[in-house]
């Protein structure tokens, strides 16, 4: 199985390789302000889908912060409690009459 994951992700790689050779005309991207920016248009969307990675990650940092603080927090509650003694109650007599 893993031998598959590889030959799909090496294929996948070839064919991002292929797109970004077959696409180096220049491109381009204007902003606002009469601001522009011209560079080919492989080197545009690379630099899209790292600002994008980055953005991903900015926004997951405080998320996982949270999920790590919980994580021993509930660590440190499964440690006291698993130091606690059992108390066995024995269940009360039934009345005598």
């Amino acid at each position: 199985m893993k031998f598959i994951v590889w030959l799909i992700r090496v294929l996948v790689f070839v064919l991002l390789l292929v797109l970004a050779i077959a696409n180096t005309q220049p491109a381009t991207l204007n902003f606002f302000a009469g601001y522009a920016w011209t560079a080919s248009l492989i080197l545009i969307g690379l630099a899209f889908f790292i600002v994008g990675l980055l953005a991903g990650l900015v926004f997951a940092v405080p998320a996982m912060l949270r999920l790590r603080m919980e994580n021993g927090r509930l660590k440190r509650e499964l440690r006291v409690a698993r130091e606690t003694p059992v108390v066995k109650e024995e269940p009360p007599m039934p009345p005598l009459i």
